[in-house]
């Protein structure tokens, strides 16, 4: 997932426009997104698609993504409320 704040889009929209070939480019305000850049093809799918957005706009080839989390230090507790 590429993510750009609309200082870098204002300054580097070409480059936006080639990443948005490789999915979507989420576009920043002040820190919080608020565009979404597509091409128009995407765009096209999205609208005639059976899918919810969510599943449109999700990370291409996330499933390759190999994810090593450590394990949790903390200990756990059975609390009860009886």
């Amino acid at each position: 997932m590429i993510t750009i704040s609309s200082r870098e889009f204002n300054q580097q929209s070409s480059e936006a426009k080639k990443a948005s070939l490789n999915g979507p480019v989420f576009i920043t305000d002040r820190g919080k997104p608020a565009h979404v850049l597509l091409t128009m093809q995407d765009y096209l799918n999205l609208k005639n698609s059976q899918t919810n957005i969510w599943q449109q706009l999700s990370v291409r080839g996330i499933e390759e993504i190999e994810l090593d989390l450590p394990k949790s230090k903390e200990s756990v507790r059975v609390v009860s409320f009886d």
